[in-house]
């Protein structure tokens, strides 16, 4: 009974790979702790994302090349870390991280029915070089300040703040000046992308 089990799954397994029409020649590129959240530079040659790898005992931000050589941390090590993105240039690097509030991890939301995505307000948006050196905050609010992403012109940057009360969509300068409330409904607004010609966002 066993081989047949076996034998099913292989040749499902056999079945969707041969359905699959859009992923190929996939690779692994890390190995051990938790990863997510990968996003490529504006030249394709790296990516940046999110760790728990020891010695650190929840998210950091890390860049490493694409075949997942030359890793670095680029974060500061304290605190929890999410939501990175190179800005198109390559030379500066956005995250949000609690390290201001404390240098230790916040504590784990309650999972005990499920996922649930830890909604810190300790998070606030910094900029950084490339390589992690001289982090700045650039949206610090009172609530949970993250998921900031670039326009392609890098002239502008959309993220999600709970400030006013709910968790809405916001746009800023890539200096943090002229901050602007773009969403205004009950309920999360988040995660959101500029469109390629900068006009539009998802």
């Amino acid at each position: 009974m066993k081989k047949i089990v076996v034998s099913m799954i292989v040749l499902s397994s056999l079945l969707f790979a041969q359905r699959e029409r859009h992923l190929t020649n996939i690779k692994q590129i890390t190995s051990g702790g938790s990863n997510a959240e990968a996003y490529f530079s504006g030249d394709g040659k790296q990516l940046i994302f999110q760790a728990t790898v020891e010695p650190y005992k929840c998210d950091q931000i890390f860049t490493m090349n694409i075949d997942g050589t030359n890793k670095k941390l680029v974060s500061t090590g304290e605190g929890r870390t999410t939501c990175a993105y190179f800005f198109p240039d390559g030379k500066k690097i956005l995250y949000a991280s609690t390290h201001d509030d404390d240098d230790e991890c916040p504590p784990e939301p309650d999972r005990s029915k499920g996922y649930v995505w830890g909604v810190f307000n300790a998070y606030d948006i910094y900029i950084a070089n490339a390589d992690g050196s001289k982090p700045k905050a650039l949206a610090a609010s009172d609530g949970y300040d993250a998921e900031a992403t670039i326009s392609p012109d890098g002239k502008q940057i959309v993220f999600t703040s709970s400030r006013d009360g709910d968790l809405e969509l916001y746009v800023m300068n890539s200096d943090g000046s002229n901050v602007r409330r773009l969403t205004h409904d009950k309920g999360y607004d988040g995660g959101a992308f500029f469109s390629p010609d900068g006009k539009s966002i998802v």
